[in-house]
């Protein structure tokens, strides 16, 4: 948005509350959390300045003492989400091993918080003091593995990203009951059709080689998608 291009400071630069009038009712943590239960309930549209307002039995001109605009709350709510996950492990054992479990840890985040996606996407990545914990947590994690510090950060960045997109598979998977035609195992079975036409040889090679898919666990793909890729990514190779 414009005016965030040219905002130079960001909600956690000021203090929370002015050295002048009354004390503040409410600390932004409090309307940080109830923004997210919002979003939760109804989604990301459904949170405005107004809305937020009723939910607090405030009025909307009261919260604007704790934040400046919607932009400065949507701050706040994806830092709050970041302030969910568990720093409280010591790094220092197999940093592979404890980087897996901080990526689970961020997709369940945005599994609870199917909207957070699409706000970084919209607004890009305002770091805020949990997520600025979050990643100097993961750069911690990442000391003893080979690597420079960029492919680190690279590094960090494919496990958000494959976080999210795990998050939205799981949130788009179809309700329990009868397989649909996108489930995993209708999929399967119509791209085993096409290939067995004999029309696309080379698919039809590598699904002869690579025999019945496995059975769909998301969590086990998640888990061995970040295993083959983070050591490739720091230059180690695949475990």
């Amino acid at each position: 948005m414009a005016d965030r291009e040219t905002r130079p400071t960001t909600v956690w630069s000021r203090p929370e509350r002015g050295a002048r009038g009354p004390a503040p009712e409410r600390s932004r943590t409090q309307i940080a959390a109830a923004a997210l239960a919002l979003a939760d309930a109804e989604g990301l549209a459904a949170v405005s300045m107004r809305a937020l307002a009723q939910r607090l039995g405030t009025g909307p001109a009261s919260l604007y003492r704790y934040v400046g605009s919607r932009d400065e709350l949507l701050d706040l709510m994806a830092d709050a989400v970041a302030g969910e996950l568990d720093l409280s492990g010591a790094t220092g054992g197999d940093w592979l091993d404890d980087l897996v479990g901080l990526a689970l840890q961020s997709r369940d985040a945005h599994v609870r918080h199917p909207w957070l996606a699409d706000l970084n996407d919209r607004r890009g990545e305002v770091l805020g003091p949990h997520a600025i914990d979050y990643l100097d947590h993961a750069l911690g994690i990442l000391a003893p593995a080979p690597g420079t510090a960029g492919q680190k950060l690279e590094a960090i960045g494919l496990l958000g990203g494959l976080a999210v997109l795990f998050a939205r598979r799981e949130a788009a998977a179809t309700p329990t009951g009868a397989p649909a035609a996108g489930a995993p195992a209708a999929r399967a079975a119509h791209l085993a059709a096409v290939a067995a036409e004999g029309r696309h040889p080379h698919l039809l090679a590598a699904l002869t080689a690579a025999g019945a898919p496995p059975p769909a666990d998301r969590d086990a793909l998640f888990v061995r998608l970040l295993r083959r890729l983070l050591p490739a990514m720091l230059g180690q190779g695949e475990p």
